[in-house]
């Protein structure tokens, strides 16, 4: 048997989690000298309340050592073969741990790490796709093999509602942070080589921004694999949602539109308001 297991990072639903059998590690957050477990002990709406009541930045950090080992023990004492996804080893240190947790146990030859080169449900469709694969029989090594050729097909990629998160996490100078609330400026950020990036910088109300942002990516979208398309958000209104997840249903592309909101780590650092659409290139 093959388990797949990612750390929390992948924003994929309870309903999508219980659905394919994924192991979802939780990582890390801390408000203040309090700590607490993503998606286990604390909510995004949680971290949004003390950022907002404090004007400090939520901190993030890895799974441990400790986590991981107890995982594996878990997941493999009977032989069975493990499949880890970890978020892109350029924004943490989460895979390095997965791997040196699979090397301390001297069992590479059952325990893989995939370093996703990406964030959020860019992760998660390939979570799905391994996952899929691993219902149908795959062994875990084919499996790995067929999500390497996967990962540089997956488009990832926000707008942002406000800047003051990435400000506080020092991703943006303040200057821009506060060109960006007078202005009404929401970047685009994209994934790419494993690194975010910032693009387009659309300007107006979030509303009209969502979906000239959704429009842009519409060739893409018209030739993307069509299983699943994933709408991610961070806490949107629900009128925006209903207004994109109407633009991909009359593209007639998609098998599944998926909608999901993203965990506690990701909230942290993009902050509420955030929405992203996610697909893997056809």
């Amino acid at each position: 048997m093959v388990h797949i297991i990612a750390d929390s990072t992948c924003d994929l639903s309870k309903d999508l989690v219980e659905k394919y059998g994924i192991i979802i590690q939780p990582l890390y957050i801390h408000l203040g000298e309090e700590e607490y477990q993503d998606g286990v002990t604390i909510t995004p709406d949680e971290i949004y309340r003390w950022s907002e009541e404090t004007k400090e930045t939520p901190k993030t950090a890895a799974v441990s050592m400790a986590d991981m080992l107890d995982l594996y023990e878990k997941y493999s004492a009977d032989g069975d073969e493990i499949i880890c996804f970890s978020i892109s080893d350029d924004m943490s240190t989460t895979g390095n741990v997965m791997r040196m947790a699979a090397e301390e146990m001297d069992a590479q030859d059952r325990i893989f790490v995939v370093n996703s080169a990406n964030l959020s449900t860019g992760i998660g469709l390939l979570v799905l796709e391994a996952a899929t694969m691993a219902q149908n029989g795959m062994c875990a090594k084919d499996i790995v093999a067929k999500i390497e050729e996967l990962k540089p097909l997956v488009r990832a990629s926000f707008v942002v509602d406000t800047l003051t998160y990435l400000h506080r996490g020092g991703r943006c100078s303040g200057v821009a942070a506060l060109a960006g609330g007078m202005l009404k400026l929401h970047p685009r950020i994209g994934v790419e080589d494993g690194k975010m990036g910032p693009g387009k910088k659309y300007r107006g109300k979030m509303s009209s921004v969502i979906l000239e942002y959704v429009k842009d990516m519409e060739e893409d979208l018209k030739t993307a694999n069509t299983d699943r398309v994933f709408i991610t958000h961070s806490g949107c209104d629900q009128e925006i949602i209903d207004e994109v997840r109407s633009y991909l249903e009359q593209l007639n592309r998609f098998d599944e539109i998926l909608v999901t909101r993203a965990g506690g780590v990701i909230s942290s650092h993009c902050g509420p308001g955030t929405l992203g659409v996610l697909f893997i290139a056809g």
